[in-house]
């Protein structure tokens, strides 16, 4: 698949961090057959962004994606990434804020045994939120500028659901999220007016994807959704279309069934905010 697909996308450039796993990964395959370039970011495993870089190209029949390492959690690192979608592309139009850390760094049965929030070790605590709450900001704060002097812009925050933000045993994690869609909120009235968007958008369940612990047994597996869940929404947030929707929350599960290119009902877009 090499084109667009209907969105109006083709030839916009994105940059999607966290983009070699799990929803990054869908997230970034999804936006290039859709006709976008993205800059695909890990902080870590290089190696897994350009497997999918290797991956867009194969389905898209050319060099659409470009792998970069970058951690979120530096300044010099997101002001690179940046500086790297303008220079190999030209522009610099979505912003998709993915990358983050869960709950498997604070115990790898957080699943079944809660840790207590003062169980919790201040390192790891520091880790997460840094991650999930300032990588964000650090990556809007450098990507705002060139879409304010292009006058379009869509900044994409993937958030979760309410209930895991209260969850018992959910600390760090689930206040980190909790604080992305305040700085959502926030950032959507800061932007009124300038043709850039700021949004919320969330799976809508447990999901396939690196934050779940490895010894899952297939039972529970079962009935996690598929990363790829997110990708219709996120089109459509990307999208012409949704440009008048800005400080809102979008659950990609209440979005399926919805025929392509309609508008979200009302019970799949909320206001941000837990």
């Amino acid at each position: 698949m090499s084109g667009s697909d209907g969105h109006g996308l083709a030839g916009r450039v994105a940059i999607v961090t966290g983009g070699g796993r799990g929803l990054g990964r869908a997230m970034t395959l999804g936006l290039a057959q859709a006709g976008v370039r993205v800059v695909a970011t890990a902080a870590r495993e290089l190696a897994e962004v350009e497997a999918v870089a290797r991956e867009a190209e194969r389905a898209c029949g050319d060099d659409r994606v470009r792998p970069l390492l970058a951690d979120v959690t530096r300044v010099e690192d997101c002001a690179a990434v940046v500086r790297a979608a303008l220079v190999r592309f030209g522009r610099l139009d979505i912003l998709v804020n993915n990358a983050g850390r869960g709950m498997k760094y604070v115990s790898d049965t957080f699943l079944t045994e809660p840790t207590r929030f003062w169980e919790v070790a201040p390192d790891t605590w520091r880790m997460v939120t840094d991650t999930n709450v300032n990588g964000p900001f650090l990556m809007a704060r450098a990507a705002v500028p060139a879409m304010l002097e292009a006058g379009w812009g869509r900044i994409v925050n993937i958030s979760m659901n309410r209930e895991t933000m209260r969850r018992r045993g959910f600390s760090p994690y689930g206040p980190s999220k909790a604080a992305l869609e305040s700085e959502t909120a926030i950032w959507a009235q800061d932007l009124a007016d300038s043709g850039i968007t700021v949004n919320a958008l969330l799976p809508g369940g447990a999901t396939l994807t690196g934050m779940i612990p490895e010894g899952l047994p297939d039972s529970a597996r079962d009935g996690l959704l598929s990363p790829e869940i997110v990708v219709p929404p996120l089109l459509w947030l990307c999208s012409d279309a949704a440009a008048a929707v800005t400080g809102k929350r979008l659950d990609a599960r209440r979005w399926m069934g919805e025929q392509p290119g309609s508008q979200p009902t009302t019970d799949t877009l909320e206001d941000v905010g837990c």
